[in-house]
């Protein structure tokens, strides 16, 4: 079955970092986090009167024009490891001469597997401490996949970035430092922490942002 696309962004200096990368959305979710930011790419299928996506040909013949010019091409979506010709597409634009992104909220940790030695950059996101991730993401088992999948990324010393949206009517600023610690001790060396729809929450002051970043190699505030 061909890659179900659901948008292209033709470049993008911010969704791999230090590259120059174009992103290709994929279209398909399983989880319904009550704050998606892309819930047009929930649905397995465009939704109808959405504005037509290129097709993967279509994007092979973009990139092909791009060679030299951008680093990089970033999968997102959606849930991009939703799709099983992704590995084949991922293949494509590294025999193109492009260095292969991925952004995943880890729900299918073998598919990842079999994904990482075609990748150079991986952003996983953490959408919340484990005892709420099934809660938030509306899927049974959401928590145990994100844990393998972590696990797998950091295994494989592909570059990678782990990241957290955060607000206090998501989950409470103290569940907020337990997660922090939890990842610094299972080897998270890279986290971003991003404020949901930009919103700076009163209880990220100089003292918390100190505490959170603390145990990290690089900490990010977005």
């Amino acid at each position: 079955m061909p890659l179900r696309i659901g948008g292209l962004q033709p470049l993008s200096t911010i969704d791999m970092p230090g590259r120059l990368a174009a992103v290709v959305f994929l279209q398909g979710c399983p989880w319904r986090c009550g704050y998606c930011h892309n819930p047009g790419l929930q649905p397995a299928e465009t939704p109808p009167g959405a504005t037509p996506a290129p097709d993967w040909a279509a994007v092979l013949r973009f990139l092909e024009q791009r060679r030299g010019l951008l680093d990089g091409v970033v999968f997102s979506g959606g849930e991009p490891t939703l799709q099983q010709d992704l590995p084949a597409a991922a293949a494509q634009v590294r025999a193109l001469g492009f260095q292969v992104g991925l952004h995943t909220a880890g729900m299918y940790p073998l598919r990842l597997v079999g994904l990482l030695p075609l990748l150079d950059w991986v952003g996983l996101d953490i959408k919340a401490p484990w005892p709420r991730l099934d809660a938030l993401s509306g899927a049974p088992g959401s928590a145990a996949k994100l844990r393998a999948s972590l696990g797998h990324l950091l295994r494989s010393r592909v570059a990678h970035e782990c990241r957290t949206t955060w607000h206090p009517e998501l989950f409470p600023a103290e569940e907020l430092e337990a997660l922090a610690s939890e990842l610094s001790g299972l080897g998270v060396r890279d986290w971003a922490l991003q404020r949901r729809d930009g919103v700076h929450p009163p209880e990220l002051d100089a003292a918390m942002l100190q505490r959170l970043a603390a145990g990290f190699r690089r900490f990010h505030l977005r």
